[in-house]
């Protein structure tokens, strides 16, 4: 037999055998190498309409930073030419940007991390950036005139983001940007959460949070408030929860019924939950239907009681868990504190001194909540388990939501 023919047999049979010793572990043979991802946080800086891309651990070092308005003149062509849209812009800067245009909401990674998919609400869209050349990849305009808080599925391949002068939930396939659906909400629809299995979403509204009439007597000119729980799959609402009457059984008639940032357990037998107007968290037993139990946290004693000088009606808004269910974290925005609330016993740990903190997520390990300092421009850790501060980043104007993300390692700023 010539040489080359033998050659090229010897491969064949060594390659029959590598791939026998490989099915034999119950391992498979991959087509591909899948490109190898880095676990980061995403902060989205509001005002400056840029994301902060930090580490999700450790030091939290910043690693680049990514427009998120590479459109912006065509999109503010588009709002000039357009007296209604104008109107609602120029509305979003002076309510709830606070004089500022709100470019940046909420961020998350698509699942092959190569981009970035944002709420812009004053652009009223939801769109996708490529992480290696800075370029939008879709644009989905929301229904109405601003979009808000957005939530990812669990398996990363679905998007669901807060139409908030609409009404409206939509929920996109987050690699192509395609509507799959939509369900009605509350007055203001504002955090949306994922169960677990991906099969509900729940949605909380706030109500009509850009007027004045902040005194409890004028409670009832705030909206149809309600937490909305909708079916993923035919996007049909199945429940419904006013927390009206569940907070007056409570014995809490003062408090408002506007539910703001909330968290559910890992087993989602309990959800916690801000409200406008009040410094603390309430608990409510999904079983039961019950709010079982309300945390009244520390005031700071510079901060005003006059309703109308809080940012968005929110005085606290900011909440998330422990991986383990047994802490939460809590950003007092307007009391310019953060604290880790021990959950069996809703007792506070030490006030950590943050400046209008307006998010709170979980590191990367679990290990720490991570708060945004809006006043500050830069992001903070805090110790699960002692309560205190780790480490403080620098990052861009006005960050408001701080989400985890994997993104391709060694990644670096686009230029373009």
């Amino acid at each position: 037999m010539p040489i080359l023919p033998r050659i090229a047999r010897r491969r064949r049979l060594l390659a029959i055998g590598a791939a026998a010793a490989v099915l034999a572990t119950g391992a498979s043979i991959p087509a591909h190498a899948a490109p190898a991802l880095q676990e980061v946080m995403f902060v989205g800086n509001n005002w400056e309409g840029t994301a902060t891309v930090i580490k999700a651990r450790g030091d939290f070092a910043r690693i680049g930073r990514l427009n998120v308005i590479p459109d912006k003149d065509k999109r503010l062509q588009e709002i000039y030419l357009d007296p209604i849209k104008l109107l609602f812009f120029l509305g979003i800067r002076e309510t709830a940007g606070e004089g500022h245009d709100q470019f940046v909401d909420d961020m998350y990674a698509t699942p092959d991390g190569t981009a970035l998919v944002a709420s812009r609400p004053s652009f009223a869209d939801v769109v996708s950036i490529d992480l290696a050349t800075g370029q939008l990849k879709w644009r989905f305009p929301v229904s109405g005139f601003r979009s808000d808080h957005m939530a990812v599925s669990p398996d990363g391949t679905r998007v669901a983001v807060s139409a908030s002068t609409s009404n409206t939930v939509h929920v996109l396939d987050i690699n192509t940007g395609q509507e799959l659906g939509k369900f009605a909400t509350g007055d203001k629809p504002h955090e949306n959460i994922f169960s677990k299995d991906g099969k509900r979403i729940w949605n909380m509204s706030i109500g009509e949070v850009n007027n004045d009439f902040d005194a409890p007597w004028q409670d009832f000119l705030k909206g149809d408030r309600k937490v909305t729980i909708a079916d993923t799959s035919t996007f049909k609402v199945v429940k419904t929860i006013d927390m009206r009457p569940r907070l007056d059984a409570a014995g809490r008639k003062d408090l408002s019924d506007a539910v703001r940032p909330a968290a559910l357990t890992p087993d989602e037998s309990k959800l916690y939950f801000q409200v406008s107007f009040f410094n603390g968290l309430a608990e409510y037993d999904v079983a039961t239907d019950q709010v079982t139990r309300v945390k009244t946290l520390p005031e700071n004693p510079d901060t005003s009681d006059d309703r109308t000088t809080y940012v968005n009606d929110s005085r606290h808004h900011g909440l998330s868990m422990s991986p383990d269910g047994s802490k939460l974290c809590v950003a007092g925005t307007m009391d310019d504190y953060a604290t880790i609330v021990n959950r069996a016993t809703l007792q506070e740990g030490p006030l950590v001194p943050a400046a209008k903190p307006y998010w709170a997520t979980v590191s990367g390990d679990g290990t720490a909540c991570v708060i945004s300092e809006s006043d500050a421009d830069q992001v903070t850790a805090i110790d699960f388990a002692t309560g205190q501060k780790i480490i403080s980043v620098p990052v861009g104007d006005h960050p408001q939501r701080v989400r985890l993300a994997h993104i391709p390692a060694g990644w670096t700023s686009p230029t373009a």
